[in-house]
């Protein structure tokens, strides 16, 4: 997926993204419970789930959680605390010295709205955070959301449009948009 995009479930496509979703749980589920210390066992997995050795410099806290991995771009000296959730099918990049708090959510694909369509099409459009950005514990960031360079995101936030530079959010989105 690049950009905005739809994919039919009952694809070929879609099919082949499961197979690679259930590969994936299966290695973030080992990776989870090694012993910290075991740097070369942690270190392989990951390659094997991201298709790419992790950057040396880059600091990862279990539970680590992602669906894909092979669409996770994590530039130098990025930061990853705990129990951290990248559904990145989409595309999910992260700048040069990034710091993610515990418990952020970063989710590339969803549903369409209509009751009718929901469980024909996925959708899905890329998030892309800049360098020295910073977002803080329990943050999520949606489908299709730029993060500025040196922006921070407060706790908890729900970051659903594009955050400018050297900015900082906070809050909640949830409002009534639409009825049917």
């Amino acid at each position: 997926m690049s950009g905005d995009r739809l994919m039919r479930v009952h694809s070929t496509e879609f099919q082949n993204m499961a197979a690679r979703v259930l590969r994936v749980t299966e290695l973030t589920s080992r990776l989870n419970v090694l012993p910290f210390e075991d740097e070369a066992g942690r270190a392989e997995l990951f390659e094997r789930i991201l298709g790419r050795p992790l950057p040396a410099t880059v600091t990862i806290y279990p539970p680590f959680y992602t669906d894909h991995g092979l669409r996770l771009d994590l530039a130098e000296r990025v930061f990853i605390n705990q129990n951290c959730t990248f559904l990145d099918y989409a595309g999910i990049r992260l700048g040069e010295r990034v710091m993610v708090g515990p418990k952020v959510t970063f989710i590339t694909s969803g549903h369409p709205v209509d009751p009718g369509e929901r469980r024909e099409w996925l959708s899905g459009a890329p998030i892309d955070v800049a360098e020295n950005v910073w977002i803080g514990a329990g943050a999520t960031i949606l489908p299709g959301v730029s993060i500025g360079r040196d922006a921070v995101v407060a706790a908890g936030a729900v970051v659903a449009d594009d955050v400018p530079p050297a900015s900082l959010v906070t809050g909640g989105k949830a409002a009534v948009r639409r009825r049917w």
